[in-house]
């Protein structure tokens, strides 16, 4: 393929003119890839900028936001969304993607929610695609490749060795101290599976029984009426709240760095009224299991949980560049530090999550867990058998079979049977995926809250694409079956019409993801988050481009849509909610104004009437507009999904329960 020598492309100025509402285009401008190009938008603006390309072409660029927030859209030669950018609403907007057809590519810069402001557009790169899996890497990883930004480590692993390991960005942006493949990231909740290994070790040795009451070794728990055993917290069912939901629906500022205490979180079990579930019914995520189990640990061995974890998991495994950091504030030497985008611009430190030993807190290298990695593969520390315990799915009271075994995700992604599990701490963000039939897998990590999730599957796909399924052949029990492609021109916008809609999460009461469209184009909106574009890849399954996800709809046997799967680290389905939107006027939303208080998590909200809307409102807490679903029900964000109201006999409001997937049904009753 043949490499133009220079690239132009045509700025093209939307400008609002006298009539409202009309614009007309500027003439186009020749500007030459690598400059930067500096303007202003209106509230009603979009700029355009054309750029002809081969196929089979990487392009990288960057929109630095100065004083106005954009959204950054591009489009392909016949003019349909590729993909769009709109993360941090000041600094720079980075934009990447890979061209499928030659022609005319177009990068629209608009203004979110009509702002007005200053921006720069500078395009980095203008590549032809890399060929090989190092260079796709490369090029997945450009935006967090300068001294600038915080950074990333990547690494393919195979039969337990590192077979590719590569770091980008930085370490420390303050002492300018660059990510390399020996620094220790927080691996957030990828710790899990060690915790779920060191129980099982002291199960082997007969110093405890996975079904155990938890309350043997922690007495203070209090008795809810059934029994919690230690394989409902390994295995997600046990029914506690889950504490960094709750503690954040009391007003704690995770994203701030509030402090948590290990003493909280038995605090916090003591204080629920009852269970959220029976323990084995249903699976629900949740930390407060695995950072209880660490109390487990250091009850039986009278000895720190970092301690036990250093001489009996990480040493016998050679694992010398890990360890549990005990408190946030404890020094691990070579480690990053976290970073999420500042609102002016840049970035800012973020602190670890407190209380979070056992269901993360963990700081590591890539080549340790390839060491790991290649105990799961031949069990020899621990037993193939302990691995075995781990990598089976458990199966729930109703005999539904979850995805989760023993700290450890497995499940099927494109064709391939995947162990895994994704970490997240406030800021750094990892990702461990194991291929046991290839003895192969991928290790990804940042320490950027923002960094790009679909980046994992991008390094899986450079090494592993001979071996992957089509999209349209993944799921579970999936046949490698000749694939039919699909042409996404066949698609009739109008039949579209029978899955929009809204549909409730199973696992996350009050989040509501709502199905849409206008003209030709379809659109999705979660609870509390902005709208964005899907695109057909079937006739019943759709796409994200901003984020790595996907939608796949379901019919009952009349041929009726009822349901649907969110297919985004795991599958979730979502029922669709028949009844119609509640649409109280003004006055009955007065009904709900008032000041409400939860005794169990010791915290007030109040409910204000504002512009003829309700907003939840808490003293620590940024102001929630309450969006009404069901009658006496209404939806939020975070950390407060759903509202449900109470009334007596009267028909008076008393109070509300409060959900947020994680944590249900806290109860604040109602003061004035």
């Amino acid at each position: 393929m043949s490499s133009p020598a220079k690239f132009h492309f045509a700025a093209v100025l939307a400008l609002l003119v006298a009539s409202p509402g009309l614009a007309q285009e500027a003439a186009p401008t020749l500007v030459s890839a690598g400059g930067v190009y500096a303007d202003s938008l209106g509230p009603q603006d979009t700029h355009a900028y054309t750029m002809e390309l081969e196929a089979d072409y990487f392009v990288t660029g960057s929109v630095e936001q100065i004083t106005v927030d954009v959204v950054v859209t591009i489009k392909d030669a016949a003019g349909e969304d590729v993909a769009t950018f709109d993360s941090p609403a000041r600094g720079p907007e980075r934009f990447q993607f890979t061209t499928e057809t030659p022609g005319v590519y177009r990068f629209e810069v608009s203004p979110f929610e009509e702002e007005t402001g200053r921006y720069e557009l500078e395009l980095i790169r203008v590549e032809p695609e890399a060929t090989t899996p190092e260079g796709k890497v490369d090029q997945l990883m450009s935006a967090y490749s300068g001294d600038d930004t915080p950074g990333v480590v990547a690494a393919f692993v195979r039969d337990g060795e590192v077979e590719f390991a590569r770091a980008y960005g930085m370490a420390n942006l303050t002492h300018g101290i660059p990510m390399t493949v020996d620094t220790r990231n927080n691996i957030g909740s990828t710790s899990k599976q060690f915790t779920a290994f060191a129980i099982l070790l002291l199960a082997e040795q007969g110093r405890l029984s996975l079904d155990d009451d938890i309350r043997d070794y922690i007495e203070e728990l209090p008795d809810l009426g059934e029994t919690v055993t230690i394989r409902n917290l390994l295995t997600h069912t046990s029914g506690y709240r889950e504490f960094l939901n709750a503690l954040a629906m009391g007003g704690r500022r995770l994203d701030e760095g509030d402090y948590i205490g290990r003493e909280e979180i038995i605090h916090l079990v003591e204080r629920q009224p009852e269970l959220q579930n029976s323990p084995g019914a249903e699976f629900n995520y949740n930390n407060t299991a695995f950072a209880l189990l660490t109390v487990v640990v250091e009850r039986i061995t009278n000895q720190s949980f970092p301690e036990w974890m250093a001489e009996n998991v990480f040493g016998p495994l050679g694992m010398d560049d890990t360890a549990v950091r005990p408190h946030r504030l404890f020094i691990i030497p070579n480690s990053s530090m976290g970073y999420g985008p500042a609102d002016e611009g840049g970035f800012r430190e973020v602190l670890d999550l407190g209380g979070a030993m056992g269901a993360g807190g963990i700081y590591t290298t890539v080549d340790d867990l390839a060491l790991w990695m290649g105990n799961l593969q031949t069990g020899s520390y621990g037993g193939s058998h302990l691995v075995e315990q781990m990598t089976t799915r458990f199966i729930l009271a109703d005999g539904d079979t979850t995805s989760y075994g023993l700290g450890l995700f497995v499940d099927e992604y494109r064709g391939l049977k995947r162990i895994h599990h994704g970490g997240a701490d406030a800021a750094h963000r990892s990702h461990f995926a194991f291929y046991p039939e290839l003895g192969t897998g991928v290790v990804v990590h940042s320490n950027f809250a923002s960094f790009d999730g679909s980046i994992p599957s991008g390094v899986t796909e450079a090494f592993l694409h001979e071996h992957l399924a089509s999209d349209e052949q993944d799921g579970e029990g999936a046949e490698p079956a000749e694939a039919v492609a699909f042409d996404p021109e066949s698609f009739d916008p109008e039949s579209f019409d029978e899955f929009a809609g809204r549909y409730e999460l199973e696992e996350a009461e009050g989040f509501i993801l709502t199905f849409s469209r206008r003209a030709d184009s379809l659109f999705t909106q979660a609870t509390g988050q902005q709208e964005l574009q899907i695109y057909p890849t079937s006739d019943s399954t759709f796409e994200l481009r901003v984020v790595e996800a996907s939608v796949t709809f379901h019919r009952n046997d009349e041929g009726e849509v009822t349901s649907l799967t969110l297919h985004q680290n795991g599958d979730h389905p979502a029922n669709r909610i028949e009844e119609e939107a509640w649409t109280p006027d003004e006055e009955a939303l007065t009904e709900f104004v008032g000041r409400y208080f939860s005794e169990e998590l010791e915290t007030f909200y109040t409910i204000a009437l504002e512009d003829s809307a309700l907003v939840l409102q808490h003293r620590r807490l940024e102001d929630a507009p309450l969006t009404a679903g069901a009658e006496d029900t209404f939806s939020a964000g975070f950390p407060i999904a759903r509202v449900d109201f109470a009334r007596d006999e009267e028909g008076s409001i008393t109070g509300f329960t409060a959900d947020a997937g994680r944590t249900r049904d806290v109860w604040f009753e109602r003061q004035d």
